[in-house]
């Protein structure tokens, strides 16, 4: 009787081993998917961010090109 009960728990250890370890996997396979969707938010952002700068120049003129204020 010691044996058979001994077998059971060994067979329901084993069981929930078995559903942790694909629970892992998946979880494992979620974050992989997510990190490559951030890497690709990233470099779009990066893009977004050249782009911008690139159609809109800043409104601050070098200091070479700047008119002296006017003396009063």
């Amino acid at each position: 009787m010691q044996i058979e009960a001994i077998e059971a728990r060994m067979d329901e250890l084993e069981t929930r081993l078995a559903f942790q370890e694909d629970t892992i996997n998946t979880l494992n396979d979620q974050v992989v998917h997510q990190e490559m969707d951030l890497r690709k938010l990233w470099e779009a952002n990066q893009l977004l961010k050249k782009q911008l700068k690139d159609v809109s120049p800043s409104n601050i003129q070098s200091q070479e090109n700047e008119t002296p204020p006017p003396h009063y």
